[in-house]
Parts: structure tokens; sequence; C-alpha cells
């Protein structure tokens, strides 16, 4: 027996079989991790651990607004609102995704068709065809839980990096972070508190222990997270304790919300620096927990006012 021909076809088979195995298991990772966000319990149970939210409880199962729907655990695009339709199952519907961003695998369970992240590897939902619920056939059943949205209009070729910043009055944070090069999206909102979907009535009443804050998503192509972080401890006082300038209160106070630890040393070693040239930052840092969009009156508001932040200014502090 030619056993160096055995050998060799054993091999084959062997790196065949391997391959096979991971592509059924969705571990072939295009991103570093590092830079993957933070989940909470019940975004691990449905992303991780394929879980299911409950019926006609996700925030965008009846949301209509026009942009881009982005991997919760990566930022990858993979929805366009032009696709969203309502089926009415209880779950964001999609007849369509964009090329590239979705694996489809036969589920567990034998007869269903589960969809992920092809970035990541993300749990979305199941897909389903010949519903007739649109002239594609088709409906992506997808956990609103495992999306965040953008209002911008976004390709598969694009990276993207998330960040949210408080510092004060959410009009001038976002007005400043729109101008810098690299920022793809701003959304003013808010975080850190104990009640689901808050108002800004709400959050004025100090009651629901949130601050404003202005979420970003930027390509980090053409902007790091270390320089939009300067610049945020640019355009605000990040000593001040009590609020900031004339806005005074628990919701104005100068936070940074993580989304992985790559995201928190940078944050740390700015403000070591900082410290190291005297400032006594009153920064926090704490991990991200849930954003919520403020009032549609309340984004760009300063585009829209066609004037300048009247609380923010930039400061050369680096």
């Amino acid at each position: 027996m030619n056993y160096k021909l055995l050998t060799i076809i054993i091999l084959f088979f062997t790196l065949n079989t391997s391959c096979q195995n991971s592509k059924n298991q969705h571990i072939t990772l295009k991103t570093d991790t590092m830079h993957y966000n933070i989940l909470n319990k019940e975004e691990q149970r449905v992303i991780l651990n394929k879980g299911t939210e409950m019926s006609f409880t996700g925030k965008y199962y009846n949301y209509n607004g026009d942009g881009t729907y982005v991997c919760k655990q990566c930022n990858a695009p993979l929805y366009k609102s032009s696709d969203k339709f309502d089926a009415h199952c209880g779950w964001p519907s999609f007849d369509d995704e964009i090329e590239g961003a979705i694996t489809k695998t036969t589920d567990a369970d034998g007869y269903r068709t589960e969809i992920t992240c092809s970035n990541c590897g993300a749990h979305l939902g199941h897909v389903f065809e010949g519903e007739g619920f649109t002239d594609k056939n088709t409906r992506h059943c997808v956990n609103s839980v495992s999306l965040n949205f953008l209002p911008v209009e976004i390709n598969k070729s694009v990276k993207l990096e998330r960040a949210i910043f408080a510092g004060g009055c959410f009009w001038g944070v976002e007005y400043y972070m729109q101008k810098q090069n690299g920022v793809v999206s701003t959304s003013v909102g808010y975080i850190g508190g104990k009640t689901k979907n808050p108002t800004y009535q709400e959050v004025c009443s100090h009651e629901t222990g949130h601050v404003e804050a202005v979420e970003v998503y930027f390509n980090p192509d053409i902007v790091s997270y270390e320089q939009i972080t300067k610049l945020f401890f640019e355009i605000h006082d990040p000593t001040q304790t009590n609020g900031q300038g004339p806005d005074i209160g628990e919701q104005y106070l100068s936070q940074i919300f993580y989304m992985n630890d790559y995201q928190m040393n940078i944050a740390q070693n700015l403000i070591k620096i900082l410290e190291s040239k005297g400032y006594k930052v009153a920064t926090v840092l704490r991990p991200v927990s849930e954003f919520y969009p403020a009032e549609d009156y309340h984004q760009d508001y300063y585009e829209h006012k066609g004037t300048m932040p009247y609380c923010h200014a930039k400061t050369k502090r680096f």
C-alpha cells in the first residue's frame, strides 16, 4: 500500500470535515472580539445562547425610522429600513438583508432556518419563506434585542464602532461630535437610569437616574476611539462635579459609557494624562447600559437652529 498517499487522503478528509463543522457552528470571527460590545444578561441569553425575546415587547417591533439596523454585538450593518414590514408576528420582520450580512443554517430543531450575523455569529432569529407577506416571499423574524438602529443608510463594507458620552446638555456634545471626520451617525438620548423608555420630562424630574448622552457610530479606519474621546474631554469641562456650565443636576454629569475593555482602558489612560496635567477629573466611567433615543425635537438641535452651542466650547487639553 502507498502509505504516503493514504496519509494525504486522511488529512484531506479531516480538514474538510473540520471546515464543515466550523461553518455549522458559526465560529469564524472576522473582527477582533476585543472591540465587541458588552452584552447584558438578556442580550447574552438571546445573542449568545440563541434565545428568543417575548413577542410584542421588542423596541423595534413597531419602529419605522429610516436608516440601517446593525448587529448589537459587533455593529455590522444587517438590514435596511426599506426592507422592514409588519408581519403582525410580534418581532421585527424584514424581507431582505444587506448582501453578505446574514448567515443561514439549519436550526438545532432540524427544520427551521437560523439566521446569524456573518461578521460575529450573533444569533438574530429565523428566516421563513413561502408565507406570501411581500413580493419577495421571505420573512426574517429578528429579535429586537439583537439589533441597534442608525438613522442613516450604511452598507456592509463600512466598519463601525460605537461610543456613548455624557457631558452636560446633549445638544452641545452632539454638535461637536457631528463635525468630527469619521463619525457616521449621532443620536442624543438617555442612559444609566432605572426607568425604561424615559421621556425628557421624566429625566428632568431627577427621579429616573438617567443622564443626557450622545450615541456615536464612527469608522475606526478614519478616526480612532482615542481621538473621539480626546474630543469629548475638550468640548466640556471634565472637572465640574455638579453638571456642566449653567446646567446643574445629575442628568448633566460627565460620564463615559464604555462598550468593552478596550474603550475602558483608553478612557482610563486619557484621564491619567489629564490628571498628570493638574486636572481634577470628575468624569465617571461606566459599562454601557440601555440607551434610549430622545424625542425627535432634540435630535440635531443646533443643526436645525443654525446656531452655536451656548454651553459647550472646545478647549485644547491634549
